[in-house]
């Protein structure tokens, strides 16, 4: 799935994240960004509907993800909700999440980020 992070009015805060989400592999890629500082992608954890998404080798947080919950069947909670930055505490607070796209056919790519 894809899902685009931003602020409440992004006429005025340009700033933006694309993250693609792997929730069978519990992973993600950054696929596009401005302002937002992530790393290339990283791991990502469910619980009690709120996805934390995590730099690569570490539990520490980059950012919150309230309301968005994969079950077992793909099926996803909900289309938005409110993003928190527990790494940046000065970063506004009025983030969003929203879905851009859920894609239920498995997906093998030729070069994949996550290869160790």
């Amino acid at each position: 799935m894809t899902i685009l992070i931003n602020g409440s009015d992004p006429t005025v805060n340009h700033d933006y994240a694309v993250l693609w989400l792997d929730t069978e592999q519990h992973r993600w890629s950054r696929e596009s960004h401005l302002g937002f500082d992530f790393p290339s992608w990283g791991e990502l954890r469910d619980v009690d509907g709120v996805t934390t998404i995590c730099a690569p080798g570490t539990d520490a947080p980059l950012c919150t993800l309230r309301g968005l919950h994969v079950d077992r069947k793909q099926r996803v909670s909900a289309a938005q909700g409110s993003a928190a930055w527990p790494s940046a505490p000065t970063r506004s607070p009025t983030s969003y999440w929203r879905l851009q796209a859920v894609d239920r056919q498995p997906v093998h790519a030729k070069h994949s980020v996550f290869d160790s």
